[in-house]
C-alpha cells in the first residue's frame, strides 16, 4: 500500500507543487519532460500538477520577467491616491490607460488606491504624475520615490512555507 498523504484543502500546495514551482521559477524555459526527470515523477504527474496550478490561479503565466530600468524607466515611485466617491471604476480605467502604471491596489488607511509607477527620470516622473492625477475622479495624490529595492518582489519563500503547512 502507498504511503499515507495528509489531506490538503483545495487551495493548498504540497511539497511536490512547491518543488515544481521553484524549478519553473529558476528555469522558466524548462519543459515538462525535463521537470519530470528532475523531480523524479511521471511526465503525466507534472502536466496534471501544472494544469491544476494554472486552473486554480496559483501559476498565472510563463512570460518573461521584464526589468523596467532595462527598458529605460529606472525611476520607481508609489503614489497614494484619494478618489471621489463613486469614481473607482472610472479611475481604474484611466490608470489602466497609463503605460507607466505598473500596479494598482485599492487600500485601507490613508488614501484609496496605491499605484506603482515608473519614469525615465525624476523630471519625467512629474509628467507621469501629472498624467496620473489629471483626472477629475482623483482628488489628491501623495508620491514617494523608491531609492532602492533590497527585497525585490518574490514569491518562492511563500510557496515554500505554504507547501510545508
Amino acid at each position: 500500500m502507498g504511503r499515507s498523504r495528509r489531506a490538503l484543502p483545495n487551495d493548498a500546495v504540497d511539497a511536490l507543487d512547491g518543488k515544481l514551482i521553484r524549478l519553473l521559477s529558476e528555469e522558466p524555459r524548462i519543459g515538462v519532460l525535463e521537470c519530470s526527470r528532475r523531480l523524479q515523477v511521471a511526465r503525466g504527474t507534472v502536466q496534471a500538477r501544472l494544469d491544476r496550478l494554472q486552473a486554480r490561479g496559483v501559476i498565472g503565466g510563463f512570460g518573461p520577467q521584464v526589468d523596467p530600468a532595462a527598458l529605460g524607466y529606472p525611476v520607481t515611485a508609489f503614489a497614494t491616491l484619494e478618489i471621489s466617491q463613486g469614481q473607482g471604476v472610472d479611475v481604474r480605467a484611466h490608470l489602466s490607460a497609463v503605460p507607466e502604471v505598473l500596479e494598482l491596489h485599492t487600500i485601507t488607511g490613508q488614501g484609496d488606491m496605491l499605484v506603482r509607477i515608473v519614469a525615465r527620470s525624476n523630471a519625467d516622473l512629474q509628467r507621469v504624475i501629472d498624467r496620473v492625477v489629471g483626472f477629475d475622479g482623483i482628488v489628491r495624490a501623495s508620491t514617494a520615490i523608491a531609492l532602492e529595492n533590497p527585497v525585490p518582489y518574490r514569491i518562492l519563500p511563500l510557496v515554500e512555507q505554504a507547501s510545508l503547512e
